[in-house]
C-alpha cells in the first residue's frame, strides 16, 4: 500500500486549499506515493466511500496554482464528531476498511481543533489495533486558537480582511459630523485573536476602532456605555469592534438575548447577535444614531484580499504534514514555531496532536490593554507580519478564477 488520502474539515478559510495544494505538490516531488485520493466532505466522505482521485482534477501546474488561490474547502467539509473508539468502534472499523480498500498508507486531515480531535482518536485507534497507517493533521482555523502552533493558516488572511474593512469603515463613518456609533461583530467564540486584529487598521495612520472588546475579558454593560459616552464627547463618530463570543459577568453570551439556543454536532452553541444586542442597548440608553455590522462569512472566505504570507505558510504546512507522514510519523500535526518578529522568521515543526485536540489558545492577558478595551504593542508586533504580501490571483471575466473539484 502506498497511496495517500487527504480531507478537509471544519469552517472554511481563504487558504485551506493552499494546504491541500501543498500536499499534492509535495507528493509529486517525492515520488513516494502512487495515488492521491481526496475524501469529499471530510471524514464523512471516508465513511460513505466517497473518494476521488485528485490527479484527475489537478492535472498541471496551472490547475495547482488555481487551487492554491481558491477560497473555502474545495473537497467540501463537515462537522462530524467521532466518539471514543472504546464507546463506538463501528465508524473506526469502516474507516480502516476504506483505508485497506484503497490501499491508503497515509492520511492527512486539514482542519481546526475538532478536526485534530478526529486525528487524535483515529491515530490512537490504529495504534491499539495495530493498523499501520500514518495519520497526520495539518492546521487550519481563522480563530487562531490551535495550541502548540504560533498561528494557524487562515488567520492571517482573515486578519488582513478585518483590518482593511475596519479602516474602510472608519473612513466612511468619520465623514459625517453627527453623533453616531458603529458596532462591528467579528468571529471568535472563546478566543479574541480576530477581533484584536481590527487594531491593525491603525498601522498606516488611520484612527481604526475606538474601542475593542475581546471575549477573554468579562463584558460589563455599564462600563461599555460609559466608554461609548466618553468617546462621543471626544468625537462625533465612534467605531467599535466586538468578539461574537463576549460574555457578561455571569458567563452568559451577550448574544444570548437574540440567540436560538441551537448547538452543533460538537456541542457548540450557535452564537451571533452580540453587535445587534449592543446596538439596541446604545439606542435605548444613549439615543444617538447607531448601527451594527456583522462580518460573518466574508471574513473567512475573502481570498481576493488574502495575505500572501498566509498562503505561502499554508502551502508549506501541507508539505510539512506530508513529510511527517512519509517519515513514519503518526498522531502529529504540522505547526509553526516563531523565531523572531523583527525580522519575521519561523520554522515548520510537528507537534503531538493529543496536546492540540480539545485545547484552546487564547489571547494572553498581557496583550490586552489595562482598561480592557484595546490591545497592546506586543499584540500588534505579533499580528503585523501575518498580513504581509498580496496574492497572485488570476482574474477571468472580471472576477477571480476558482477551481471546483466536484
Amino acid at each position: 500500500m502506498n497511496n495517500l488520502l487527504v480531507a478537509q474539515s471544519g469552517g472554511p478559510t481563504a487558504v485551506i486549499n493552499a494546504t491541500l495544494a501543498g500536499v499534492i505538490q509535495g507528493v509529486r516531488a517525492s515520488n513516494k506515493v502512487d495515488i492521491v485520493y481526496g475524501a469529499k466532505n471530510g471524514i464523512e466522505g471516508v465513511l460513505k466511500d466517497n473518494l476521488i482521485k485528485l490527479d484527475d482534477f489537478v492535472k498541471d501546474i496551472v490547475a495547482l496554482d488555481t487551487l492554491t488561490y481558491t477560497p473555502s474547502s474545495a473537497l467540501g467539509t463537515c462537522r462530524y464528531k467521532l466518539k471514543d473508539w472504546r464507546e463506538d468502534e463501528e465508524p473506526y472499523r469502516r474507516i480502516s476498511e476504506a483505508f485497506y480498500k484503497y490501499e491508503i498508507s497515509y492520511f492527512i486531515y486539514i482542519g481546526g481543533n475538532d478536526s485534530m480531535d478526529t486525528v487524535n482518536k483515529l491515530s490512537d485507534y490504529c495504534k491499539n489495533k495495530h493498523h499501520h497507517f500514518n495519520i497526520i493533521g495539518a492546521p487550519k482555523t481563522i480563530d487562531n486558537d490551535l495550541n502548540l502552533t504560533d498561528h494557524s493558516p487562515g488567520f492571517g488572511s482573515a486578519a488582513k480582511y478585518i483590518a482593511t474593512t475596519m479602516a474602510e469603515l472608519e473612513s466612511d463613518t468619520s465623514s459625517y459630523d453627527m453623533p453616531a456609533v458603529t458596532i462591528v461583530e467579528i468571529m471568535g467564540r472563546d478566543a479574541g485573536w480576530l477581533t484584536a486584529s481590527s487594531a491593525l487598521a491603525r498601522i498606516n495612520g488611520g484612527a481604526g476602532p475606538d474601542l475593542i472588546y475581546l471575549c477573554e475579558k468579562e463584558f460589563d454593560y455599564a462600563g461599555f456605555l460609559c466608554n461609548v459616552r466618553e468617546k462621543l464627547e471626544q468625537k462625533p463618530n465612534v467605531l467599535i469592534a466586538v468578539s461574537e463570543g463576549i460574555k457578561d459577568g455571569k458567563g452568559n453570551y451577550v448574544s444570548d438575548q437574540l440567540s436560538s439556543g441551537a448547538i452543533d454536532n460538537f456541542g457548540h452553541k450557535y452564537i451571533a447577535g452580540a453587535a445587534r444586542t449592543l446596538e439596541q442597548l446604545v439606542r435605548r440608553k444613549i439615543g444617538c444614531k447607531v448601527r451594527s455590522v456583522e462580518l460573518n462569512l466574508m471574513q473567512r472566505a475573502s481570498a481576493h484580499i488574502a495575505s500572501e504570507t498566509d498562503v505561502t505558510e499554508a502551502l508549506l504546512l501541507g508539505q510539512k504534514a506530508l513529510s511527517c507522514a512519509l517519515n513514519g510519523e503518526t498522531g502529529r500535526m504540522s505547526a509553526i514555531k516563531r523565531l523572531s518578529n523583527h525580522p519575521y522568521r519561523i520554522e515548520f515543526i510537528s507537534v503531538p496532536v493529543e496536546e492540540v485536540a480539545n485545547k484552546e489558545k487564547k489571547v494572553p492577558p498581557s496583550w490586552i490593554s489595562a482598561d480592557g478595551h484595546d490591545v497592546t504593542k506586543d499584540m500588534i508586533d505579533y499580528l503585523r507580519p501575518l498580513i504581509q504580501g498580496e496574492t497572485k490571483i488570476q482574474y477571468e471575466n472580471g472576477i477571480p478564477r476558482q477551481m471546483k473539484l466536484f
